[in-house]
């Protein structure tokens, strides 16, 4: 079995900033993390892994520093780790995103499994999973809270419902996102560390994929920013004070004049 894992490297979000020209996340100068729904995908490929065999092979659109990511994925337990990295990437939306991993995927081969993330901290839009799966022409099981096993091609998953979960048991290849109550992120191992340092990173540039330039980055992207601003600050704050009792009263007559 051969897992796939797509992975992203996100700016810390207590220094989220943005660009104010092109209206994109600013992340020159900002500490740098592996998203955490991203996180729990590796880690429950690794589990996949050590529980049933195969290969995990973990798969970031980024930047050249998002090596340090792809080293910590394969201190994880990842056992091979593709950096699909290209200036011309630079400001992709997810449309453009999931195009990009799409033509990667292909340059990789074949695979059984795909995981994901549910979302990115970063842009919290959770299309970028579905996308890649709908350009592969596969199907995806969102919002995972659980696999409960893989037999003879076929996984039975749990996924995370309002109201509870459904069980769904779907053929291989697919695509799976995963929420963070499906497992624990392990601790890198001393013996994963090593390994990281030597690993040799696959590269793969947009020549490389055989990116179309009209669709990468930028020029690719339809989702445009108009406009950025922060929200006006909201006025009208009431303070309370006294014991619980004092302030409970406090608050119904505050409130009693829109009751009436």
């Amino acid at each position: 079995m051969k897992i796939i894992v797509c992975i992203k490297q996100v700016p810390d979000t207590k220094d989220v900033r943005l660009d104010p020209e092109t209206n994109t996340l600013a992340r020159e100068g900002v500490e740098s993390i592996m998203n955490p729904y991203d996180q729990h995908a590796l880690e429950e490929a690794v589990r996949l892994k050590e529980q049933y065999g195969g290969e995990v092979v973990a798969v970031t659109m980024g930047p050249p520093q998002a090596e340090e990511m792809l080293r910590l994925a394969v201190s994880c337990g990842a056992d091979d780790v593709v950096l699909v990295s290209d200036r011309s990437f630079a400001g992709a939306d997810t449309w453009a995103t999931s195009y990009t991993l799409e033509k990667a995927l292909k340059k990789i081969g074949d695979f059984d499994l795909i995981l994901c993330g549910k979302q990115a901290i970063d842009g919290d839009t959770a299309q970028v999973g579905p996308g890649l799966a709908t350009r592969l022409d596969i199907p995806y099981i969102t919002c995972v809270q659980k696999i409960r096993e893989f037999t003879e091609n076929k996984l039975v998953l749990e996924r995370m419902m309002d109201d509870g979960f459904d069980v769904v048991r779907v053929e291989c290849p697919l695509l799976v996102t995963v929420v963070k109550d499906i497992n624990e992120p392990r601790v890198p191992s001393l013996k994963g560390k090593m390994r990281a340092k030597k690993i040799d990173i696959t590269k793969l540039s947009a020549d490389d994929i055989g990116a179309d330039p009209a669709c990468i980055g930028l020029p690719g992207s339809p989702t445009k920013v108009v406009k950025v601003f922060a929200p006006e600050p909201r006025g009208g704050r009431a303070v309370f004070e006294g014991n619980l009792d004092e302030q409970i009263d406090q608050l119904v007559d505050k409130l009693m004049p829109y009751l009436s």
